[in-house]
């Protein structure tokens, strides 16, 4: 896109360091953490993915916009990020699925983003120094007048961002499963048992969603703030928590509820933040990363069994404050933080990164197998009881 054409826009970090570019999509000012994601594809999936909300995303991969927006490709109804940050955008996109450009989607949803800036250098600044709160504006130009709006912004810590993602109202997914989004064989297999599942919304993905349907779930999916006997008046086979935006800890409730839950000895699965509120359910403690892990290749294993992975979070859990009878199940391989775990005794797991890809790699689809293997085994159980 040539700069001649663009309106300016200023980029700036709560430490003071500016970046002066041009802007695409809405144009205003937007305040958000400032944050990278590594991933060479997926720009869609990414902005439209809840677990971004509060957060202004800064692309690392030179150019945006290549392959434009289709319908199929969106996570959830919007964009969900704050705003975007690119080193180059194309305004006409060229792939068949294409239905808009990048540039007029953001502009249409009220996004702000800018681009033209050094993206190296600024991942680099994130890298050392840790994600910030940062501001993008068209119409604040003055590095210090746009300091003082982000100086007014809370902190990423502390921050519950769950209530503005999560569905208001439940609902049952009906979205038929379709060979576009089908890359398991195993998954058409061995869907010919129905499992009802209840999925607490805490910001989820569509694709967490279909690939649940795929194992052939039927899904009934509930606000966040639902109260644990509303949850088992559905009689689930199973519980699902999902990803979603903010720091765990604040998500006071959604804690409430799967300790709650916990008694209840239903096999549950967490995915992201799921996973970190399961944690805390389970009386361990979380805390924020420098930087965060955000991108598609991130490996995570134990005994020498490595997936590569999709992840995009920025606060984990405290190992050392994990009950003895919580096993780790996946580390991530690069920093050696918690990216999966399991009761030893209750069906109860978890991972750290996103199984369902969207985007990313397929090599941990097999753990939407293990909650329906879950889920198996405890009908089987409660079937002989009964007998």
């Amino acid at each position: 896109m040539p700069h001649s054409a663009a309106q300016p826009a200023l980029l700036i970090l709560i430490d003071g360091t500016a970046y002066h570019g041009w802007s695409f999509g809405a144009t205003g000012t937007t305040v958000g953490e400032v944050v990278f994601n590594t991933g060479m594809t997926g720009y869609q999936e990414v902005l439209t993915d809840p677990s971004y909300c509060g957060q202004i995303v800064t692309f690392t991969y030179p150019e945006l916009g290549n392959t434009g927006i289709n319908p199929e490709d969106e996570e959830s109804s919007h964009p969900q990020v704050r705003g975007a940050i690119a080193r180059n955008i194309c305004k006409r996109p060229s792939n068949w699925r294409s239905t808009t450009s990048l540039p007029d989607y953001l502009k249409k949803n009220n996004i702000i983003g800018i681009y033209g800036i050094d993206t190296r250098a600024l991942t680099r600044k994130i890298r050392s120094v840790g994600a910030m709160n940062g501001a993008i504006s068209t119409e604040i130009l003055d590095p210090a007048e746009l300091l003082n709006t982000v100086r007014q912004a809370p902190d990423m810590t502390g921050l519950n961002l769950v209530p503005q993602v999560s569905t208001p109202e439940t609902y049952e997914w009906n979205e038929p499963t379709t060979s576009l989004w089908e890359f398991s064989e195993s998954a058409q297999e061995k869907n010919s048992e129905q499992f009802t599942v209840v999925a607490i919304d805490f910001g989820i993905k569509r694709n967490i969603l279909r690939r649940l349907a795929s194992y052939g779930c039927r899904l009934i999916v509930v606000p966040a703030n639902t109260p644990p006997e509303e949850i088992l008046k559905h009689n689930p086979d199973g519980i699902f928590l999902s990803n979603g935006p903010g720091d765990p800890s604040a998500v006071t409730e959604g804690i409430a509820t799967v300790k709650a839950l916990l008694e209840s000895n239903k096999p549950m699965f967490g995915i992201c933040l799921g996973h970190q509120i399961l944690g805390l359910s389970l009386g361990a403690d979380t805390f924020k990363l420098k930087f965060g892990h955000r991108g598609l290749n991130q490996p995570a294993g134990l005994r020498q069994r490595i997936e590569i992975t999709s992840q995009n979070h920025g606060f984990a859990i405290n190992p050392d404050t994990l009950a003895p009878e919580v096993e780790i199940t996946h580390l991530n391989l690069n920093d050696r933080t918690v990216a999966g775990m399991r009761h030893r005794e209750l069906p109860l797991f978890s991972v750290q990164y996103h199984p369902e890809a969207s985007p990313g790699p397929h090599d941990a689809d097999y753990i939407f197998e293990q909650f329906v293997e879950a889920m198996r085994s405890a009908r089987a159980q409660t079937s002989t009881t009964v007998n």
